[in-house]
């Protein structure tokens, strides 16, 4: 089955970009990256600290049955521009994957469609092609589908 996010790696770029089409308002979709709670049930993991504007912080983690952390990420919001755009930086602790920087485009297609685009920059080709590798793919491909699915019951 083909997957409704594609990923765009150039060979030799440190950066890929992701793109996706939503049976969703651009309000409703911007919604979901704006309010923690929503982030929390599309994204599986707890929000220890969101602060959806320019130069807040957010955190985010995910436990195991015993409450042990497997997944801890965080990072500073660099633009913050409802249902247009949201500019940040990206880190999982305890990773070789270093921090990222990640572009969100939400677009407008008509009065109840919407596109995202996701350009994240690596610090290096070689981080980038690591992650490639991994099965990243899918786990964002069920994320949106989750975040469609939770913000379809909004409209």
């Amino acid at each position: 089955m083909e997957l409704k996010t594609k990923v765009n790696a150039e060979d030799g770029k440190q950066d890929l970009v992701m793109t996706r089409e939503f049976d969703l308002p651009v309000e409703l979709l911007f919604k979901a990256f704006e309010e923690p709670h929503l982030v929390e049930q599309w994204r599986g993991t707890k929000a220890k600290k969101f602060e959806p504007r320019k130069y807040g912080g957010y955190e985010a983690e995910s436990t195991d049955a015993k409450g042990n952390i497997v997944f801890k990420v965080h990072g500073i919001f660099h633009d913050f521009i409802p249902n247009r755009k949201i500019i940040r930086t990206f880190e999982v602790e305890n990773s070789p994957m270093g921090v990222m920087l990640e572009i969100y485009d939400f677009e407008k297609l008509t009065d109840d469609t919407s596109k995202l685009t996701v350009h994240t920059i690596f610090e290096s080709v070689a981080i980038r092609d690591k992650v490639l590798k991994m099965p990243n793919d899918q786990g964002m491909e069920a994320a949106f589908n989750k975040l469609e699915e939770i913000m379809s019951k909004q409209k």
